[in-house]
């Protein structure tokens, strides 16, 4: 028992478990409500494990509810979900690819508290140092902008600043507005920045370090980094001129908007899908095109070792290779001069249709258990599977087992990805025999 928990794919779904309960442990204190009333338990552990998993998706008013110790809380486990993701991602890309030896030298060695590996010190270095960065760097400008065009109070012009640069950054999406960032769709200094931090945080660690070091040398860019990159060429114009054809003259969502603002909204709604669940608009009456194509973004998710959540885009564009090969009738997969190898587009095929089955089962349950339309419970349930966060307004109607039903989501969502692809490519291994072959009729 003791071995078989030291694999590294079980490492990332244990340690996320540890953190969300005592995250729900710390949110169940009468401390952290306002008022004298103890939050419920499964009100703490949904806010918990959306704060851990960054999802963003919230049963209660987070302003509202939660006291300045309460907020403190769901800020830490934003901060420590996102940097978790990040460098256990990134250190087991590590193990799968052979730079750390043996796959168990990993675990063991950080158990012992005795890491002497420079990769792993560098990553971990590298990806604080762009963490801390990006979140003071939009902490500040968030800061500048409440304290000097709000009015807000010293403290509370920094707080504000501080948890959601944090939010935006590890792209959990909580807000301390019971309307998310509606009531700064008009307002660019506030939208574009945290937009910016939000791509940022979910292009993912390794292209962002290497892009670092080889910006300028795009030929020497690895697949990985070329196909997130290009997968975030397509995704985000897509999901832009989605908004600005389907919500243009949508009275309830951006049809009151002046030329720049809808401009501002459209990039600014398209960003968010990625998984950070703010929202400029009201998604409750977004039309049914856009909430379509919402879901689709949200399904993707953004980049591997991210703090997005999805399939990732990595998977999304690496299957548009292996079908257009198909289509091709082209016996391999080449992607950038690169063969791809039949393991990996098995993994990237096993994620995607495990993704799908998580989507699928969790809506059929949500609708056995509630009377909210279908497009409104998957939408709930493709955002809690992202995770990103965004709803149609739902979530605080949602009963208990319900509420339960998207906190298993969530945590599927966000750990479930990485364990299931570290598991699969460890696992991966070359058969010394093979049986003959048949064709069944497809299709």
């Amino acid at each position: 028992m003791g071995q078989s928990m030291r694999h590294p794919a079980r490492v990332v779904p244990m340690v996320f478990l540890g953190a969300v309960l005592v995250g729900t442990a710390l949110l169940l204190l009468p401390i952290a409500r306002q008022g004298d009333a103890e939050a419920p338990v499964v009100t703490a552990l949904f806010t918990a494990t959306s704060a851990v998993c960054i999802t963003g998706l919230a049963v209660v008013d987070t302003a509202g509810y939660w006291s300045w110790f309460g907020e403190g809380v769901i800020a830490s486990l934003i901060q420590l979900g996102g940097f978790g993701i990040m460098t256990m991602a990134s250190l087991l890309g590590l193990v799968v690819a052979g730079r750390l030896g043996l796959r168990e030298r990993l675990v063991a060695q950080a158990e012992n508290k005795t890491l002497g590996l420079g990769d792993v010190r560098q990553v971990m270095i590298r990806v604080a140092v762009m963490s801390i960065s990006v979140e003071l760097i939009l902490a500040i400008i968030l800061f500048a902008r409440f304290r000097f065009a709000y009015d807000y109070e010293f403290g509370e012009a920094v707080w504000h600043g501080v948890f959601h640069s944090v939010s935006a950054f590890n792209n959990a999406g909580f807000a301390l507005y019971p309307d998310s960032l509606e009531g700064f769709v008009t307002d660019p200094i506030v939208m574009l920045p945290i937009a910016l931090a939000v791509i940022i945080g979910g292009i993912g660690s390794p292209v962002i370090l290497e892009l670092s070091r080889r910006m300028r040398h795009p030929s020497r860019w690895s697949v990985h980094t070329k196909l997130t990159i290009l997968g975030t060429a397509i995704l985000l114009p897509l999901g832009f001129v989605a908004y600005l054809v389907f919500e243009w003259n949508n009275p309830a969502t951006m049809g009151p908007l002046g030329f720049g603002d809808k401009l501002s909204a459209a990039f600014f709604s398209s960003v968010m899908p990625r998984s950070a669940g703010y929202n400029a608009i009201p998604m409750g009456e977004v039309q049914p095109e856009t909430q379509m194509i919402t879901m689709a973004l949200m399904f993707i998710g953004g980049g591997s070792a991210s703090t997005a959540g999805g399939i990732k885009v990595t998977t999304f564009i690496l299957l548009a290779f292996v079908i257009w090969a198909e289509i091709r009738g082209e016996p391999d997969v080449s992607v950038f001069g690169r063969t791809i190898p039949h393991a990996v587009q098995r993994q990237a095929l096993t994620i995607a249709l495990l993704g799908v089955a998580a989507v699928a089962s969790g809506t059929v349950v949500l609708e056995l258990t509630t009377e909210f339309p279908m497009n409104d419970v998957m939408f709930e349930t493709v955002s809690a599977f992202g995770p990103v966060g965004l709803s149609t307004g739902i979530t605080p109607d949602l009963p208990p087992v319900s509420q339960l039903v998207l906190v298993v989501l969530m945590f599927t969502g966000r750990v479930g990805t990485v364990a299931v692809g570290t598991a699969l490519a460890l696992r991966s291994r070359r058969r010394r025999f093979s049986y003959p072959e048949d064709r069944p009729i497809v299709g």
